[in-house]
């Protein structure tokens, strides 16, 4: 009785391979020309001086009205980041469209240059264009949130329209139906599921940028950041560190339900 014939070993994907060895002479190259003192980093002097710069921080500053300047800036920030997010959601989603080839495929090109555009200039470089014009405080920080997130939503939602199954929206202009009410009814509910769920990520992102454009004064808890470590203010700086920490995994565990929930 003969054996039986063993399938035939899949085809090497030498272009993987390629592009793998590539991506790993990248990163030993990166490691040899950058300058990393891994001593100089692990010497008792330096060991030292960052164990004494972090005991400064210790004890936070708990003066009951302090914490009433940090749950005011945790507000604005929080609100920056909601604010800043929506819009982007719903600047994204109009520029999507057309970068999705909804509107014919002459738009689709320049479309998705002004979506790299935008996501390509970062928050911290919008904030200190808008500052100019908006001036201090978080109406800069906000929009400098939602033009960035304008862009990174737009070619996510784009790619999510793309991606959909065209036949329902077909079937629907087939018999009848407007261009319009064949997107709504077919097309945007298959991609909103996906569309909620990046907006929820990229919120998350924008509570840490919004705590860090306050550095160029743009409002919220990083501003407070800034003055008193320009102060030399150790403890009340802490303070301010620990409201950010707080507002980051309360915002990660929020969106995590309700990104939890789209999925059911």
């Amino acid at each position: 009785m003969s054996r039986p014939s063993l399938p035939p070993p899949p085809p090497r994907a030498w272009g993987t391979l390629l592009l793998l060895a590539g991506l790993g002479l990248l990163v030993v190259a990166s490691f040899l020309t950058l300058d990393l003192q891994w001593r100089a980093f692990f010497t008792p002097e330096a060991l030292d001086s960052a164990r004494e710069f972090l005991l400064g921080f210790a004890p936070p500053e708990l003066d009951p009205a302090f914490l009433r300047k940090c749950w005011n800036a945790l507000l604005e920030t929080l609100a920056m980041s909601a604010v800043g997010t929506l819009l982007a959601a719903v600047a994204g989603l109009v520029l999507a469209l057309p970068a999705a080839g909804r509107l014919g495929p002459v738009a689709r090109p320049p479309m998705r240059i002004v979506l790299n555009v935008l996501r390509s200039v970062p928050e911290l470089v919008w904030a200190a264009v808008l500052l100019i014009a908006a001036g201090l405080g978080p109406l800069a920080g906000t929009l400098a949130l939602a033009l960035h997130t304008s862009g990174v939503l737009g070619r996510l939602f784009a790619d999510a329209l793309e991606n959909v199954e065209p036949l329902p929206e077909a079937s629907l202009r087939a018999n009848g139906a407007p261009a319009l009410a064949a997107f709504f009814y077919a097309t945007l509910p298959q991609a909103l599921p996906q569309m909620l769920s990046y907006t929820l990520y990229r919120w998350e992102n924008n509570i840490r940028a919004a705590a860090v454009l306050g550095v160029v004064g743009a409002g919220g808890l990083g501003q407070m950041l800034k003055y008193h470590l320009s102060l030399f203010q150790m403890q009340s700086a802490a303070t301010v560190v620990v409201a950010m920490l707080l507002l980051v995994a309360f915002v990660d565990g929020i969106s995590f339900l309700l990104r939890r929930s789209l999925t059911r």
